[in-house]
């Protein structure tokens, strides 16, 4: 993509072939939450990042490939950001999603899609008091943090 502007619409294709195949805990296709995600979120950065913010957490994709796709530097440190990575303290990620304003605004969007009623009501009642009880801690560290 040398010389071309990378786009939303370029995030969304590297998104959609990264996850082809992914399905979440319901069954549907994984790429819908991170379309989600986007749609909460404005801005053509956070645009970006919302969209591609699991590709390196969840895929084969790494920040590399994002780079070699023509993906904005300060894009690809927000999703960085936003990659929670193996074996990882929740405060340690947290911490470093708190220091880019992008990515705390994209994690907001990530949480309050996956805390949806539609979707909570698709998961079974210990997986749904769980969930609840783990994005309530995360949004309480990274208002502590932010």
């Amino acid at each position: 993509m040398s010389g071309v502007t990378f786009t939303v619409d370029d995030a969304v294709r590297i998104a959609r072939a990264a996850h082809d195949g992914q399905v979440d805990k319901s069954g549907r296709p994984y790429v819908e939450h991170p379309l989600r995600v986007m749609g909460r979120v404005s801005g053509e950065h956070a645009r970006m990042a919302a969209v591609l913010h699991d590709v390196v957490e969840d895929t084969a994709v790494t920040a590399d490939d994002l780079r070699a796709a023509g993906c904005p530097a300060h894009v690809v440190g927000t999703v960085v950001a936003l990659t929670h990575r193996p074996g990882e303290p929740q405060e340690d990620y947290l911490r470093r999603v708190a220091a880019d304003p992008v990515a705390v605004e994209v994690k907001r969007a990530d949480i309050a899609d996956n805390t949806s009623p539609p979707r909570m009501a698709l998961l079974d009642p210990p997986s749904r008091a769980r969930l609840r009880a783990k994005y309530a801690r995360a949004l309480d560290l990274l208002d502590a943090l932010s």
